[in-house]
């Protein structure tokens, strides 16, 4: 019983940790894509503390959509990753 109690604790915990780095991984990348709606840019780089776990990846490219270029975001924190990406105007 103890084993079984110690396996789901585990599993549970695991789980809530994961959530906890999509949440945060997830308004991370809104903050840069709102950045890149005012300034659409290439990059790399690393977040300030307390987010210093996180680093982001920041892309620019064509859309298939006439006027329209994709902006992404890839927040990372070790092997975890959140992808975002959104179609702006170009200007």
């Amino acid at each position: 019983l103890l084993v079984t109690l110690i396996y789901a604790l585990n599993h549970h915990l695991g789980i809530a940790g994961r959530q906890e780095f999509i949440t945060v991984a997830t308004i991370l990348a809104k903050e840069k894509i709102y950045e890149m709606e005012k300034n659409p840019l290439d990059g790399k780089g690393d977040f300030q503390s307390p987010y210093s776990a996180f680093s982001y990846e920041t892309r620019i490219k064509e859309s298939i959509f006439p006027g329209m270029i994709e902006i992404g975001v890839i927040v990372k924190s070790g092997n975890d990753a959140v992808n975002l990406s959104m179609l702006i105007q170009k200007r």
